[in-house]
């Protein structure tokens, strides 16, 4: 269970996370077509687990460009976030999104192969 503290701070931390994606990263692996999904921070604040989707083929490319960006990150979430410690950052790729898109043809087919075999 999150407590209330721990998810203000993931919140938090996922808009600044968002924030230094889309402005300050100059890695050329991480694309503009990354979106911060959810940050899940441990009991103890001494992790941040940040799910990302990529959009495209390159994931884990620009999951190897966050990752040696996270020392960065990680000082920039302290700067813009008051804690007395501020959690380690360990990027994680989210695919759900994928898992949706994937679930959502097989069940157009379905219906597709079901008003086939009607008209038949």
């Amino acid at each position: 269970m999150a407590y209330p503290r721990t998810k203000r701070i993931s919140e938090e931390i996922k808009k600044v996370v968002s924030k230094l994606i889309l402005q300050d990263i100059k890695d050329p692996r991480v694309t503009s077509l990354v979106s911060v999904v959810d940050v899940d921070v441990t009991s103890d604040l001494k992790y941040a687990y940040v799910y990302i989707s990529v959009l495209g083929s390159e994931k884990n490319n620009t999951l190897d460009g966050l990752k040696n960006a996270s020392g960065f990150i990680r000082r920039e979430v302290g700067k813009q976030i008051k804690l007395r410690y501020t959690p380690e950052i360990i990027f994680k790729l989210d695919e759900s999104i994928e898992k949706g898109i994937h679930m959502s043809r097989l069940i157009q087919n379905l219906h597709l192969q079901k008003e086939n075999d009607e008209n038949e």
